[in-house]
């Protein structure tokens, strides 16, 4: 596919971002057809709904259509596709700040709600006669 020169929104990937993470896109399935938007494009829409709040519908006409756009987010979301673009960015990440590229140790907080029913509005109630 053809490296994208120019970003036209802040949210865009660059060549470089688009080279990490395009080996993460799923591919069209074998015999099935050839996707009819560029993945790229569908990433930056995703992206620039994400950074910017908008609704779907909103989404600028320079994208794919917003219909598509959300298609694929709600797909990669369901398979995790999105969930190892992620996984993939904090690796560089940790490794880049000097770190082990998966986290191997964890910390967690013993403060949790209560679940006595002691304060319950059902415990101050008598029986109707």
């Amino acid at each position: 596919m053809a490296l994208q020169a120019v970003q036209r929104y802040p949210s865009d990937l660059t060549n470089k971002e688009w080279k990490i993470l395009e080996p993460h896109v799923p591919k069209a399935k074998f015999g099935g057809r050839p996707y009819a938007h560029d993945m790229r494009q569908v990433m930056n829409g995703i992206l620039y709904v994400k950074k910017t709040g908008c609704p779907w519908r909103f989404l600028p006409k320079d994208f794919p259509p917003w219909q598509t756009v959300y298609y694929y987010f709600r797909l990669w979301s369901l398979d995790e596709t999105l969930e190892e673009m992620h996984a993939v960015l904090r690796g560089r990440l940790r490794k880049k700040l000097g770190r082990h590229e998966y986290p191997r140790g964890c910390i967690l907080d013993s403060q949790s709600v209560k679940t006595s029913k002691k304060g319950d509005a059902k415990a101050g109630m008598r029986a109707r006669k």
